[in-house]
């Protein structure tokens, strides 16, 4: 993109595009293969997720926050060794500086994996949920959620593969029914009263795909191309859609994980979010995708405060541990001594 490209708002995808004929398809993997190459995030509209299965996750979203406090801490994931259920304002960092939000962490429901000697310890991420009591329903509409949303990244990454020549499939097999999709309900509870503006810190993800819905308040923002974060306005009906750090390393460079961070909404006022994590399995290996660009792939950002493992579950156990820093300490001591 020239110097001169606006920062206003991300490249629009239309996935609907992909029905609608050969020229119409080959129109949207142009553009989403520019949106991947070059920025790393993009809008994605046409995903047929209607207006009325938003409304409903949000509404039990709006209701879990909405109870008094007691039912909230009753799931609180320092009683989870899977790092699932609620992480009250303020006990998650991001760059080893807290992020003034709360939120309910909830995974594929599964039982517990718990490692055995030799085992890898990314096995205590398998787990099951924790579900308020008081508010049933927000259990279906969670796991609804990721249900639909898996089957939209599914579409959606198999035509970037396709877009950048790679074969649309190639990584079906890491996926199945054993991936390991992640799903966040995200509030922002305005700014804290000692002037910090970490809504959530500067990151990349490390899975394949997230796709955001955010509600009309705003905060995310997202690194460009000149360094500088900048605003991403919300779009009604779309999602945000950002490349993890797998993608990065399966393309060694070609696709973009891109910074980005919230910042919190001014004075009480609320902000909510719902991002969903695509993840294969944990013990995925993620293999170099064949694609026709790849002499010009420029290599993998080198951090050395954040290695990066073509093993799914290092990478994720990493981010975890880091983040939540409590549940760490109470559970897997010895990983934190590891870890050090």
């Amino acid at each position: 993109m020239s110097s001169s490209q606006s920062y206003s708002q991300l490249p629009v995808i239309d996935l609907s595009a992909a029905d609608r004929g050969p020229a119409a398809r080959a129109d949207l993997r142009t553009r989403l293969h520019s949106a991947a190459h070059d920025v790393g995030f993009f809008q994605l509209t046409g995903h047929g997720v209607t207006e009325a299965e938003t409304t409903a996750l949000m509404t039990a979203m709006r209701d879990f926050f909405a109870l008094p406090e007691p039912d909230r801490l009753a799931i609180d994931n320092v009683n989870s060794p899977h790092f699932r259920g609620y992480t009250r304002t303020g006990d998650e960092r991001t760059g080893g500086s807290r992020d003034w939000r709360d939120q309910l962490d909830i995974g594929a429901e599964r039982p517990a994996h718990v490692p055995g000697p030799g085992d890898p310890a990314y096995w205590w991420l398998q787990g099951p949920n924790q579900w308020p009591t008081a508010l049933p329903g927000l259990r279906d509409a969670a796991l609804t959620w990721i249900d639909r949303l898996s089957a939209v990244a599914h579409k959606l990454l198999h035509e970037l593969l396709a877009a950048i020549g790679a074969p649309p499939d190639f990584y079906d097999d890491v996926f199945g029914d054993h991936a390991h999709p992640h799903l966040k309900l995200v509030r922002y509870p305005g700014s804290p009263g000692d002037g910090a503006g970490q809504g959530v810190g500067a990151h990349k993800d490390y899975g394949f795909l997230t796709l955001l819905h955010q509600d009309r308040i705003g905060g995310l923002q997202v690194q460009r191309e000149d360094g500088a974060f900048h605003d991403v306005p919300p779009l009604p009906g779309a999602f945000v859609v950002n490349l993890g750090e797998l993608l990065e390393v399966a393309t060694n460079g070609y696709l973009l994980a891109t910074n980005h961070r919230v910042t919190s909404p001014p004075g009480a006022t609320e902000r909510y979010s719902v991002p969903f994590f695509y993840n294969p399995r944990l013990d995925a290996r993620i293999a170099p995708v064949p694609f026709p660009h790849a002499a010009d792939a420029p290599g993998v950002t080198a951090d050395p405060a954040n290695p990066l493992f073509a093993e799914y579950g290092r990478n994720e156990l990493k981010g975890k541990l880091r983040a939540h820093p409590l549940v760490a300490a109470r559970h897997h001591p010895g990983l934190l001594e590891r870890a050090a």
